[in-house]
């Protein structure tokens, strides 16, 4: 290993901490609520995919830290020397401005929809016949369902459930004795009731509780009220538990864990308003919380509510207020009226969702389960969508008698439930499914269909960057790759025919397989670029940066002169510009209208250049504890699309943002102050010293790639 991968436990200079990092991510998000480029209630959509997000946050991340810091105080992240504790602490003060950011923008964006009839309403708001409306559908739908309770010691206090919603008051009785009241608000009720007229005018329903709060306890008087959420440790360690001893199913066992999630320590505190020191006590006694966990928020504090807005608009606001709806077009290089199958057979195909459609695959599978020649098909599943044509052609595919391997994960995280699910119905219908390895997430995404052929057995290989997923490729961006080459096909028999056996030191001539062969396999190829020393280049699109291994031996490819080029949308804890260590580094990021998933792997420049499609971030977990795959793109017309698409995303100036020296991001478009004169200038120069590695003339599918740049400017 050269001695600038070397880790130096004392050398920060050019590394961040991942906790904040994310946090900066989610304040990209956060500001696309603030672009007016967007239309207004899709601005409410990322306020609400913010919130979202920091609730995740809170659940798995900063429950993981918890636990750290009781059972390794003393462990120190390998990024930025700080403990758990410490990076508690950095998450803590960083939260209060990130709140009071969302609540200008949703001020402005819930001003914008209400210019245009779209108006979240007090009840003081309401007109005398709203009122009695309002107050009439509280009466017959809200009231009978609802129940207050009031705590004390004939009253316990009740377990609040992770993320639900209550109404809490502090009560005096008639001596003035204080209490806490609370209501919760079952989740069964309609988050909100519309009123009527032609424009959309609702209220909520936590609003609707809280005005008739002093109704609900008697002879109790309500001296104050809020709104308060909790927010519990969801980060169950599956591949931790100790089974081995377990004679029960990994499915039952898996589905008992899911049960502890409702159950475990409360880690935030969320308040819709400013309330009294001594209500605040009763309430952080109550839930367990120190001060520092508890967070203020005038904004709703559940916001999933937002989606349901779109389905209420009529169609005479929906053009203006939402994007329009982007119809994924069939590929013109993949033939309507012919075999899928025949096609692949004949050279490689690539799709680009959700620009492509994803419809080409689905046939591809749904010709596999009733080609007589077809013997098998062999799966990796994550996530699948709630209602998956996927699942019902693999059933149908078993049901045919054709052999079905399904490697299903039942640990991704928050979609446990629907995987076991889906897993039972391919049992019953005759698919073979295995649930990975202890301890390794299978996160990889990889479909073998195994033909007859005249003289030997015949293959067809998807390998994509993104979930089997309908719902997903319609919101996501990511790469799909189907392809016949014998040499990918016999890697991919032997990595199912590894996964039968548990078997993780498989060797493999043209895949590139975690745990032990991506980390390993990356470094290599930064090395080959190092060796060319300023003619060397590297460009990684990815959604997450963390390895520490790899962070460094860019850093070394920087000090040599390499240019490194890497589109990250989330977590990046390499600094880009960092005198005398990244120089040669730039990170851009891109937040828009559909979530940047797609992973590639670019090393060299033109026809010399390696580029893979891979499912893995650069993250510990995806190189080291997940299984994942990369596949090496070899068809030269699928090569020079993807290097189109990385040159499409590195001059985006619509939606992309560049990372400064001190981990911060400032558009590229100038929208915000720049503090780096600089670190621009090398930026724009980077960008255009990029044009060696691109292809000199357009290729076949430009007609996508033209998509895809309209797409990421903003352009529907």
């Amino acid at each position: 290993m050269p001695q600038d991968s070397v880790i130096d436990p004392g050398q920060y200079a050019y590394t961040q901490n991942r906790e904040l990092s994310w946090l900066r991510f989610n304040q990209r998000v956060l500001e696309e609520a603030d672009d007016r480029t967007n239309p207004p209630l899709e601005r409410l959509k990322f306020i609400a995919i913010f919130s979202g997000n920091l609730d995740e946050f809170f659940m798995v991340r900063v429950g993981s830290l918890f636990d750290i810091a009781l059972v390794s105080p003393d462990e120190a992240d390998n990024k930025s020397g700080m403990t758990a504790s410490e990076q508690l602490g950095g998450i803590y003060r960083s939260i209060p401005g990130l709140i009071e950011l969302k609540e200008q923008i949703y001020a402005s964006v819930t001003a914008d929809l209400a210019r245009q009839g779209v108006a979240d309403l007090s009840f003081s708001q309401l007109t005398h016949w709203e009122q009695t409306t309002v107050n009439a559908y509280f009466k017959s739908n809200i009231l009978p369902i609802i129940s207050p309770i009031i705590i004390g010691s004939r009253h316990p206090a009740p377990h609040l459930v992770n993320k639900a919603l209550y109404a809490a008051a502090l009560l005096t009785d008639k001596k003035g004795k204080p209490s806490v009241g609370l209501v919760p608000i079952p989740e069964i009720l309609p988050p909100f009731f519309r009123l009527g007229g032609e424009v959309l005018r609702y209220i909520r329903a936590e609003t609707m509780i809280l005005q008739r709060l002093s109704s609900l306890f008697g002879a109790y008087q309500v001296e104050e009220s809020c709104i308060v959420s909790v927010t519990r440790n969801a980060d169950i360690g599956f591949d931790d538990e100790k089974f081995e001893d377990s004679e029960e199913d990994f499915r039952i066992r898996v589905t008992k864990l899911l049960k502890k999630r409702g159950s475990l320590s409360a880690i935030r505190l969320e308040i819709s308003k400013k309330i009294s020191d001594g209500f605040l006590t009763r309430l952080t006694k109550l839930v367990k919380v120190e001060k520092q966990q508890v967070y203020v928020d005038s904004c709703p504090l559940n916001m999933r509510y937002v989606f349901e807005l779109a389905k209420e608009l009529p169609d005479s606001k929906a053009a203006a207020l939402l994007h329009q709806p982007y119809r994924s077009r069939w590929p013109e290089d993949i033939r309507l009226e012919e075999s899928i199958v025949e096609q692949v057979q004949r050279g490689d195909k690539l799709l680009f969702f959700p620009f492509d459609s994803v419809t080409p695959f689905l046939r591809l599978l749904s010709e596999a389960a009733e080609h007589p020649d077809v013997l098998s098909i062999k799966i990796t599943i994550y996530r699948l969508a709630s209602s998956s044509k996927i699942a019902h052609t693999l059933c149908r595919a078993a049901e045919n008698g054709k052999e079905i391997i399904v490697l299903m994960e039942l640990r991704a995280r928050f979609d446990e439930a629907n995987n076991v699910s889906w897993s039972k119905l391919l049992e019953d219908a005759g698919c073979q499914v295995i649930y990975g390895m202890d301890g390794f997430k299978c996160h990889s995404k990889i479909c073998l269909i195994t033909l007859r052929g005249k003289r030997k057995v015949q293959y067809i290989t998807q390998i994509g960057t993104g979930n089997y997923n309908e719902k997903t490729n319609a919101m996501y961006t990511d790469l799909s790759i189907m392809t016949a080459s014998d040499a990918i096909g016999e890697d991919a028999t032997a990595f199912f025919r590894n996964m039968l056996v548990n078997n993780l030191n498989g060797e493999y001539r043209e895949l590139l397989i975690s745990p032990n062969g991506i980390k390993s396999a990356v470094c290599d190829l930064i090395d080959e670029q190092i060796s060319l020393g300023y003619n060397g280049y590297i460009c990684i699109k990815v959604n997450s940066v963390t390895e520490r291994e790899v962070i460094d031996r860019l850093r070394a490819a920087s000090r040599a002169g390499v240019e490194v080029q890497m589109i990250v949308r989330g977590i990046c804890c390499i600094l880009p510009g960092v005198p005398g260590e990244t120089e040669n580094i730039h990170v851009t990021s891109i937040v828009g209208r559909f979530l940047e998933h797609a992973r590639i792997y670019c090393f060299g420049k033109g026809q010399e250049a390696k580029v893979y499609l891979s499912s893995a971030d650069l993250m510990t977990r995806n190189l080291s504890r997940r299984v994942e795959i990369a596949c090496p793109v070899h068809d030269r017309d699928l090569r020079d699309q993807l290097l189109w698409i990385l040159s499409c995303q590195l001059r985006d100036t619509a939606k992309a943002s560049f990372m400064t020296p001190d981990g911060l991001y400032c558009r590229k478009r100038g929208q915000q102050p720049i503090p780096y004169d600089s670190q621009v200038q090398f930026m724009e120069a980077s960008i255009h010293s990029a044009a060696p590695c691109l292809p000199t003339k357009p290729t076949l599918t430009e007609k996508i790639t033209g998509l895809a740049r309209r797409a990421l400017r903003g352009l529907y």
